[in-house]
C-alpha cells in the first residue's frame, strides 16, 4: 500500500518541519518541484531564483543522503514540451502519470522522479502552511481534482501561529508591534531579568537611530562570502539562460544556500557587526550596501536557520558581555516581534489584504525602479544596488525606494509586486504586509500608526547621498528642488482631510499650514510636471 506524498515548497527547507513528523522512509516520499511560475508571476530577480533553486537542490540532496525518497522535477534551460508550468500542474501530471502506472514519456519526467518509474498514488498529501495565499489556495483546488485528501500542517518555524494572532487581535481597535512583542519576549523569556525587561525597557529604539559622521563610516567588516559551488553554478547557468530577460545581476551572487552556510552567516554577523546593528540600523552611506547588517533574512525565510537560534546567539552576545543591549534588543525586536507580527497581519486579514488603497494612489511603477536611471543619489543608489545584488537595508526600503513611490502616489499593488519580485528574501506573508502597510500605507493603518513621509532633509540627515547630488534637499520648487522634498509637500497638501484625522501627523500638517498658498500652488504644479515626465 502506498504511503504519504510529503510536499516540501521552496521556502520550507528545514529537516525539523513539521511535514516530516511520522515520516516513514519505507513508504513515504518527499516531492518537490521546480516551476516556471514561481520565478514569472512577479518578474522575479535573477539572483532570487538562483537562492531558490538552489537551496531547493542541495536540500533535496540531503533528504536523499538520509535515505529519502525525493521526487524532484528541475526546469531545464530550455522550455520542454508539456512542460507544468505550476506547482498543482506539475503534481497534477506525475499523479496522472502514478494512476496510469506508466513510465515516464521524457528523459525529463524520469529524472525528476529520481528513479525512471512514476510516483505510487499516495494515500494523501502533506504539507506545511505555505507562506502564500495564491500557493495554498492552488494546492486545495490541486488535491479537490486529484481526489486526494490534503493536511496542512501548522509551521512551527516560527514563535507564534496566525491562530495566537487572531486572538491577540480580537476586540482591539487597533494593531501595534509593541503590545504583541512584549508579551512574545515575557512567553519565551528573551531578554527578561526577574520577570522584567533586561534595562528596565521593552524597547532601545530612541537610542538606535544613529547616522554616521560626516568622515563615513570608516572601514566596515565585509560579510562572509560564500561562492557558488557545482551545484548552485549549475542553477546560475540555467537562470542565465532560461531567465535571461529578468533583471539584476549573477556576477556578486554569494548567498547562503544551505544551512550550515546559514549557521556560519549568523556567527559571523554576531562577531563583526551585530554591537554596531543598533546605532546605526537607518543609517544610509552610498556604496555601501551592507554596512552592520545582517542579511539573515534570506536565509530564515527560505528556513535555513531557525529563528530560535538567532535570537538565543543575539541575547548571548549581550549576556556575555560582547553586544550593547540597545543593539541585541533593536536586532532581536526584528525578529521575535516585527517577523512575526507581519505575518499575523497577513494570514489575519488576507485575501482582502492584498486590495487596499486607502491612499487611492492609481499611477504606474515608473521604469526607473527597472533600470536606476535617475538624477537623484540615493535613490540611484538603493535601486542599483537592489538590481546589482537583490538587496537594500530596511531603511532604504522604506525611507528611499518605499517614500518615493508613496509620495508619487503609485499603485501599492504594483509596488508590492516589484518588491516582492527584486529582493532576494521576499516571501509574500513577509514583504506583502511591510510594503503595502508599512511602506505605502495603503491599509489605512493597521501596521503603521501614520504614514512614513518625510522630505528630502530626512535623507540628507541620515545619509551622504545629498552631497553632490544636482537637487538641494531643502529646496522644495524650481529647477534645484529635491523631488523628495516637493513630492512630500505635495503628499501633505493632497491628503491634508485624511491626515487631519491623525494625532500623529500633527506637527507636519502645521508645517504645512505655514505654507503660503501661492508656494503650494507652485509646488503642487511642479510636483505633477515631475510625476507626468517620470511616466
Amino acid at each position: 500500500m502506498s504511503g504519504n506524498l510529503i510536499l516540501i515548497l521552496g521556502d520550507q527547507l528545514n529537516r525539523s518541519s513539521a511535514a516530516f513528523d511520522g515520516f516513514d522512509p519505507s513508504r513515504d516520499r518527499v516531492w518537490m518541484a521546480e516551476v516556471v511560475e514561481e520565478s514569472t508571476h512577479v518578474w522575479s530577480h535573477k539572483a532570487r531564483i538562483v537562492l531558490f533553486l538552489s537551496a531547493m537542490r542541495h536540500f533535496r540532496d540531503q533528504l536523499r543522503a538520509e535515505g529519502m525518497r525525493v521526487v524532484y522535477r528541475s526546469l531545464a534551460a530550455e522550455p520542454l514540451a508539456d512542460e507544468p508550468t505550476s506547482l498543482a500542474a506539475s503534481l497534477l501530471s506525475d499523479l496522472a502519470l502514478a494512476r496510469r502506472g506508466s513510465v515516464p514519456a521524457t528523459q525529463a519526467q524520469a529524472s525528476a522522479a529520481g528513479t525512471g518509474h512514476p510516483i505510487d498514488v499516495p494515500e494523501r498529501l502533506i504539507v506545511v502552511e505555505p507562506g502564500e495565499w495564491r500557493v495554498r489556495q492552488a494546492l486545495i483546488a490541486m488535491a479537490r481534482e486529484a481526489g486526494l485528501p490534503l493536511e496542512i500542517r501548522d509551521d512551527r518555524h516560527f514563535f507564534s501561529s496566525p491562530a495566537e494572532f487572531a486572538a491577540h487581535a480580537e476586540g482591539r481597535k487597533q494593531l501595534r508591534l509593541e503590545y504583541f512583542y512584549r508579551p512574545l519576549r515575557e512567553r519565551f523569556g528573551v531578554l527578561m531579568e526577574a520577570g522584567e525587561p533586561a534595562g528596565g525597557q521593552w524597547n532601545f529604539d530612541a537610542e538606535n537611530r544613529g547616522s554616521f559622521p560626516k568622515a563615513g563610516p570608516g572601514r566596515l567588516p565585509p560579510p562572509l562570502r560564500f561562492l557558488p559551488d557545482a551545484t548552485t553554478q549549475g542553477v546560475i547557468d540555467l537562470v542565465q539562460v532560461r531567465f535571461a530577460t529578468h533583471p539584476g545581476s549573477l556576477a556578486d551572487f554569494d548567498w547562503p544556500v544551505e544551512p550550515g552556510q546559514a549557521r556560519e552567516a549568523l556567527h559571523d554577523f554576531l562577531v563583526h557587526r551585530l554591537a554596531n546593528f543598533g546605532r546605526y540600523q537607518d543609517a544610509i552611506w552610498t556604496g555601501e550596501p551592507w554596512l552592520y547588517h545582517a542579511r539573515l533574512a534570506a536565509s530564515m525565510n527560505l528556513k535555513l536557520l531557525d529563528p530560535r537560534d538567532v535570537v538565543a546567539a543575539a541575547e548571548r552576545g549581550w549576556r556575555e558581555g560582547r553586544v550593547p543591549l540597545e543593539a541585541a534588543e533593536g536586532f532581536i525586536r526584528q525578529v521575535i516581534g516585527w517577523r512575526e507580527y507581519v505575518r499575523g497581519v497577513y494570514w489575519h486579514f488576507m485575501p482582502e489584504y492584498e486590495t487596499r488603497n486607502a491612499l487611492g494612489a492609481d499611477r504606474p511603477l515608473p521604469k526607473l525602479f527597472w533600470s536606476a536611471a535617475t538624477e537623484m543619489n540615493c535613490l540611484r543608489d538603493a535601486l542599483g544596488q537592489t538590481l546589482r545584488y537583490g538587496y537594500a537595508h530596511h531603511i532604504q526600503r522604506l525611507m528611499v525606494t518605499g517614500l518615493f513611490a508613496m509620495l508619487m502616489g503609485v499603485r501599492p499593488q504594483e509596488v508590492h509586486r516589484w518588491y516582492l519580485a527584486v529582493y532576494v528574501d521576499a516571501v509574500e506573508w513577509v514583504e506583502l504586509p511591510n510594503t503595502l502597510g508599512m511602506s505605502q500605507y495603503a491599509d489605512g493603518g493597521v501596521m503603521a500608526s501614520k504614514p512614513y513621509c518625510a522630505s528630502g532633509a530626512y535623507i540628507d540627515r541620515m545619509s551622504n547621498a545629498c552631497r553632490g547630488c544636482r537637487y538641494q534637499p531643502k529646496v522644495a520648487s524650481g529647477p534645484d528642488a529635491c523631488p523628495f522634498t516637493t513630492l512630500y509637500w505635495d503628499f501633505l497638501a493632497r491628503h491634508e482631510r485624511l491626515l487631519r484625522a491623525n494625532p500623529r501627523m500633527g506637527m507636519q500638517l502645521k508645517n504645512l499650514d505655514r505654507k503660503p498658498a501661492a508656494d503650494l500652488r507652485t509646488i503642487r504644479r511642479q510636483a505633477d510636471t515631475f510625476r507626468d515626465a517620470l511616466e
